[in-house]
């Protein structure tokens, strides 16, 4: 008789999730299948669950989607070929891993160039009916098929599922940004949005030797988290009503602005406001708003005269993923949003996806039973 596994499939926004039974699939050479233990609700899934911008026509699935990127697990099936991680450590069933949820082809002229995470020929997680092979395509299930282009590195003992969730795409996207930016020693840091990749940010401008970090949010536990994570100085935008004022509050927290700017708000109304964050000569990174449909108002002449630098990154290479399991590896001890997370069954999906949506859950998780 075929393996089952669960997964909660989306219909689409305004649709609730609904459990389903889907075969569990035997791995291809170079492949494995993951037991999914723990699935972190990202800001990109709350956007997908609401269907903001061009996703309200392209969530939209008759036979429904696996959706969820955020997660760790354990080996539990190894393909024919597979007996490493990309490090080169031995991989049994039972390991614990982390791995990108998105497969570059490793062919294309822009994965040839060494910039994978923008592959032309990317196979991401979702993509696919989940009635076919390998069925399996997303975090909130209790498999995830990991194709022979995904990198998977094994866990280190010492660090725990609830931070090991969030590797493969909040802190390892934050890695890839930093690199892009070239923090240097220093720089005063300013961040726009404290969920996963904003406290995560936090934590590396202070790894990098920032030499301020301001973080601007509007929930209480997040603005709370982000100074236990490396904030100097918070910014609450319920305390100043418009753009002008958080702007100008920054400028004036860092005497001319940001060097380095994240916008990980996942808004993008956030990004007229943080191009005024930014210093003369800095350097704005977006990262936050990931979907399209949702134009804004840009002043081309204000970067001009301020030689600001504008850049825009998604996903990120297995390097970058290498590296978030490093960084944790070393800060595993002393990183509270290890105890920031909020644990929901799988068969609470939809509860936890609303809470996380609502801004009652930090860090809404999923723990796999």
């Amino acid at each position: 008789m075929t393996q089952t596994g669960r997964a909660a499939l989306f219909f689409g926004p305004g649709a609730k999730l609904e459990l389903a039974e889907l075969p569990v699939p035997e791995p291809e050479p170079g492949a494995l299948v993951m037991r999914v233990t723990r699935a972190n609700i990202c800001g990109s899934d709350v956007h997908i669950w609401r269907g903001d911008g061009a996703l309200a026509d392209r969530g939209r699935r008759e036979d429904g989607r696996v959706i969820g990127h955020e997660m760790t697990g354990v080996v539990h099936s190894l393909g024919p070929g597979v007996d490493r991680d990309w490090s080169g450590a031995p991989l049994r069933p039972g390991d614990r891993i982390v791995c990108q949820y998105f497969a570059p082809c490793g062919r294309c002229r822009l994965c040839l160039r060494g910039r994978a995470e923008a592959c032309l020929r990317q196979h991401r997680a979702f993509v696919g009916k989940p009635s076919e092979f390998p069925h399996f395509r997303g975090a909130f299930a209790d498999y995830f098929y990991v194709r022979p282009t995904m990198a998977v590195f094994k866990v280190p003992d010492e660090v725990g599922d609830v931070l090991a969730a969030g590797v493969n795409c909040a802190l390892a996207q934050m890695v890839m940004a930093f690199d892009r930016a070239q923090v240097s020693m220093g720089d005063r840091v300013v961040v726009q949005g404290a969920g996963g990749l904003g406290l995560y940010g936090a934590a590396l401008a202070r790894e990098c030797g920032a030499g301020q970090v301001v973080v601007i949010d509007g929930v209480d536990e997040r603005l709370a988290l982000a100074r236990q994570m490396g904030a100097d100085e918070t910014v609450d935008f319920r305390e100043f009503g418009s753009p002008e004022d958080r702007a100008a509050r920054v400028r004036e927290l860092t005497d001319g602005g940001g060097d380095v700017v994240f916008e990980l708000a996942g808004h993008p109304s956030a990004i007229p406001e943080g191009i005024r964050m930014t210093a003369r000569g800095g350097k704005y990174l977006e990262l936050g708003t990931f979907y399209e449909g949702t134009p804004v108002e840009v002043d081309p002449g204000y970067l001009v005269m301020n030689n600001i630098t504008l850049q825009a990154v998604s996903f990120y290479d297995a390097r970058s993923l290498a590296g978030a399991l490093a960084f944790l590896a070393r800060r595993a001890g002393d990183l509270p949003l290890a105890r920031a997370a909020a644990d929901y069954p799988l068969e609470a999906i939809n509860e936890a996806l609303a809470d996380q949506a609502a801004g009652k859950a930090a860090r809404a998780s999923l723990v796999m039973s």
